[in-house]
């Protein structure tokens, strides 16, 4: 039997001055991603993504829905193949100003729509494809 882990993180948007933003990470291997993280003790998967996108964004947010699931296997070092699954919302940036957490990620930007959607298929990873075009149908925006 593998070992399973759970993760979550989000598609942070905001509207400033009257347009949609959507916020991407460029992880710590030069990938556009999306903010998560694992799980921890007690916490729900909500309050996972929650503080995955505070701790590496500086973005308090508040989740408006649930977007999908990836689910993949890795291979662990120590505990051999991994099941892992990462669960995604669509979540409203409420406060804070970006700061990325440079021991996880690189940098953190706002985007518009299609702008993050270029750079998702540029240089994101593929299974991140379906979740940011959930998340923007969710929005009313089509790319």
């Amino acid at each position: 039997m593998n070992r399973k882990e759970i993760s979550a993180g989000g598609v942070v948007y905001r509207h400033q001055n009257g347009a949609l933003q959507i916020q991407l990470i460029q992880d710590r291997y030069g990938k556009t991603s999306l903010a998560k993280g694992k799980m921890e003790a007690g916490e729900t998967i909500e309050q996972t993504a929650l503080r995955e996108i505070w701790e590496e964004t500086g973005i308090v947010g508040k989740i408006i829905s649930p977007v999908d699931i990836i689910a993949y296997k890795y291979n662990h070092p120590e505990y051999g193949v991994v099941d892992k699954e990462v669960h995604y919302y669509l979540v409203e940036a409420k406060e804070g100003s970006l700061k990325p957490q440079i021991e996880e990620i690189n940098a953190v930007e706002w985007y518009e729509p299609q702008a993050a959607w270029n750079k998702q298929r540029q240089s994101g990873y593929s299974n991140n494809d379906i979740i940011l075009r959930k998340a923007l149908e969710l929005l009313k925006i089509d790319v």
